[in-house]
């Protein structure tokens, strides 16, 4: 009679050698006991699950490898477990499973009890329910148990979880050997690199940024895991900058790993349930470096471009990004260069301006326009004839009115059959050279052409997912209508906002950047920039981000030459 045997610990035994860990030893004890009772067991027939919850029925490989071997046949007559809370320790899925073991003609046994588990009656299911419900207790007894001694060494300030960036861990032991528990220590090169982190970050730099400084110089990274490369990457840059640690404060329970069912699903814990712990000793960054950070991520946050619905329409494109309205958005109309902000005393205050980056680094030889625009007025000027000359309902009425009789076009002429047959034909083509190449013929040329099918065949099909695609987007022009209203109204009630913020519309609206040329008062180019004292202040505006998921499917280009633009 062949037998099986399933094997499995709930806590990973670390520092432990093989032959000594808990699922060797369940082995070494079901195989004596298949031996005693002249049974074979199968290297194949083999189950382990080490360091996996008795609660977790998805995801152990073990436990779904041996399951998964009952159908059609089970390829062994016996089970040899050491108890029944090897299978879990959860009552309804270790029943569950007994009954499938069971009902596919596997007879299970537990060496330590030297008894087979039946359900054969009412009193011996009743029997099973008694003792799955006492292993799902024990279960529970041992989660509170960890977790009230998680707890106690979170009030002590030591090591609850595993390595962090920054620090050290060391084992503090008893006088007689033994592991007391983990402390953290500074770690002086790490602790530079997260000094650096914090500083770039209050100087402006995005996530994406840092991570590329950091590589860049060759800065210290945590050891990769999962076959990933060594180095930052943006996510790793933004949990340490929100990380309580290097400011000097432990903060334990903040998330739940695993819910009542045992199953891992981590959630997130109200900050009443949070334990906070001061240890000064590991500070890293100063209380300043840390509000200078933080205050940043706060204010770059702020600066999403968000609807009223709270749909994402974009973000700085920049990590630093310019504070003021007009920079880096506008050029000068007489050279071509980009406009920069000038401040001088005004009284008790600063007067800001809009002047030619040229004229004022490089003189009047490079660019003559000298003039300079007030910051508050033009910023406002801008805004308010970007609303009525763009973002406005009559516009919009005129750009839906082309922008409908355009969708309606009749769609190019396709024929969809002969595509698909050429498809066929390709995919023909491609399968006898590729049995040219099974039966041992010029590898090379065969190869290169089976590259040209295929290119070819994915051109086809990419014509067709379009085609479809754009039938498949049936909209109507009131819906059309209706959505585009909503979004232009959204997108007027933020151009008076925030500056971050207003500048994202401005980028969506512009292509190109704005230009501001001196002028007379009627509007035409001024002969001396010198005596102009007026400014005119022009671009080429576009709807086709307004647009945008409207008309088709997001993920889906629009088709060619649909670009609604309007010219204020």
């Amino acid at each position: 009679m062949i037998a099986a045997v399933y094997a499995r610990k709930s806590t990973e035994q670390t520092g432990v050698s093989d032959d000594q860990k808990s699922v060797t030893r369940q082995i070494e004890q079901a195989r004596a006991y298949a031996r005693r009772k002249g049974w074979t067991v199968e290297d194949a027939h083999v189950y382990v699950d080490d360091g996996i919850s008795g609660a977790e029925f998805a995801t152990r490989p073990g436990f779904l490898r041996l399951m998964n071997t009952l159908k059609p046949k089970a390829p062994f007559q016996t089970l040899i477990m050491s108890e029944e809370s090897r299978l879990g320790r959860e009552q309804i899925e270790v029943s569950y499973a007994l009954k499938q073991l069971v009902t596919a003609g596997v007879r299970v046994f537990c060496y330590l009890t030297d008894t087979e588990r039946t359900l054969n009656s009412p009193i011996e299911k009743v029997m099973l329910a008694l003792s799955t419900m006492a292993d799902e207790m024990e279960r529970e007894k041992a989660r509170q148990r960890t977790r009230d001694a998680m707890i106690r060494k979170a009030k002590a300030g030591h090591v609850t979880g595993g390595a962090c960036f920054g620090y050290d861990n060391l084992v503090v032991t008893l006088p007689d050997g033994r592991r007391s528990h983990v402390e953290r220590r500074v770690n002086e090169e790490e602790a530079a690199v997260v000094r650096r982190m914090f500083d770039l970050c209050a100087a402006g730099h995005g996530f994406k940024q840092i991570a590329y400084a950091l590589n860049d110089a060759g800065a210290r990274a945590p050891s990769p895991q999962r076959g990933r490369p060594a180095g930052w990457a943006p996510s790793s840059i933004r949990e340490i900058l929100h990380r309580p640690l290097y400011r000097g404060e432990i903060i334990y329970n903040r998330s739940q790993k695993c819910d009542t069912w045992g199953q891992r699903h981590q959630t997130h814990r109200g900050e009443e349930h949070w334990i906070r712990v001061p240890a000064p000793e590991l500070r890293i960054v100063t209380e300043a470096q840390w509000a200078a950070a933080q205050a940043r991520i706060a204010e770059a946050r702020a600066a999403y471009m968000r609807g009223t619905n709270g749909q994402l329409y974009g973000h700085p494109e920049r990590g630093t990004e310019s504070k003021y309205l007009l920079v880096g958005l506008s050029r000068c109309g007489v050279c071509g260069g980009g406009l920069s902000v000038k401040s001088r005393s005004h009284g008790r205050h600063r007067a800001f301006y809009y002047v030619c980056t040229a004229y004022h680094l490089r003189g009047p030889k490079v660019c003559p326009n000298c003039q300079e625009l007030a910051m508050p007025e033009t910023d406002a000027r801008v805004r308010e004839r970007i609303g009525e000359q763009i973002l406005s309902p009559r516009v919009l009425e005129r750009v839906l009115a082309r922008t409908l009789e355009r969708w309606a076009e009749p769609e190019a002429p396709i024929d969809e059959a002969g595509v698909r047959h050429e498809i066929e034909a390709l995919d023909r083509k491609i399968g006898h050279l590729t049995a040219a190449i099974a039966d041992g013929e010029a590898v090379a040329s065969i190869v290169e052409a089976i590259k040209v099918h295929e290119a070819r065949r994915r051109a086809l099909v990419g014509s067709l997912e379009v085609r479809q695609a754009q039938r498949r987007a049936v909209v109507t022009a009131g819906d059309v209508e209706r959505r585009a209203r909503k979004r232009l109204e959204e997108w007027r009630g933020m151009l008076p906002g925030q500056t971050a913020i207003a500048r994202q519309v401005i980028r969506k609206l512009f292509d190109e950047r704005l230009v501001s040329t001196p002028s007379e008062a009627d509007g035409t180019p001024a002969e001396d920039p010198k005596a102009a004292a007026w400014a005119r202040i022009t671009g080429e505006a576009t709807y086709s981000k307004l647009f945008l998921g409207i008309l088709l499917p997001r993920g889906v280009a629009s088709p060619t030459g649909f670009e609604p633009v309007f010219w204020p």
